[in-house]
């Protein structure tokens, strides 16, 4: 099946360059485009995508809070983040409101498609440089309180650490000699010994108090 993609961004010509990079795949569907926020949203409705590819700055409504509503709505539909900007805050928001993905405009072709593939898979997709500037960030060695003790076990500890480095669940599996079914597994019990709601917010919260 098709991955059903609707596009987002406020310019004209870079909405025109994704969807011919898209289109020519043969999992994947444009299935529309739109230039603002509320645009978006009320396509998002009728149209209900797998992915929304969305731009950051939009000039009607915050792309951040494009999201947040697209999930608190439509949580099935996977919001991967495209912008310029590699702001601290912004991906901090963008990840609370729910965006499986990151990635900054200069992005290959082939890494922006197969960051769609992952977040239509279920899987979060940030760029690198995204990621690894924000752990820098949001690192702040400070003494140990009973809150910032490690809720994991070395097990949960080692695989969110390789989620941090990018690693998929099948790829974790390979490396930890385990099977990816309990990959996933110890990953949802780390998510919620942690609070937290996804895999990115994992790997920033496990980086800023220093256990990986």
């Amino acid at each position: 099946m098709s991955i059903r993609v609707l596009i987002v961004d406020d310019h004209e010509l870079l909405r025109e360059g994704l969807k011919s990079l898209l289109s020519r795949e043969e999992d994947m569907e444009v299935v529309g485009e739109a230039a603002g926020g509320h645009e978006a949203i009320a396509l998002a409705r009728n149209l209900r995508p797998d992915v929304v590819v969305l731009d950051a700055r939009l000039p009607d409504v915050d792309g951040v809070e494009v999201c947040r509503q697209l999930q608190e709505e439509m949580p099935e539909v996977a919001v991967l983040m495209l912008t310029t900007f590699n702001d601290r805050d912004l991906v901090l928001g963008a990840v609370r409101a729910g965006a499986r993905g990151y990635v900054v405009k200069d992005v290959l072709g082939m890494d922006l498609k197969r960051s769609i593939r992952a977040v239509a898979r279920g899987e979060v997709a940030m760029d690198p440089k995204v990621v690894g500037h924000l752990m820098q960030q949001m690192r702040s060695p400070s003494p140990e309180r009973e809150e910032d003790r490690i809720p994991l076990n070395r097990q949960q500890l080692n695989i969110i650490r390789l989620v941090a480095q990018g690693y998929t669940n099948r790829e974790i599996a390979e490396r930890m000699f385990l099977s990816e079914k309990t990959v996933k597994g110890y990953l949802a019990d780390a998510l919620r010994r942690m609070g937290v709601k996804n895999r990115v917010e994992a790997a920033m919260v496990a980086s800023k108090n220093g256990w990986i």
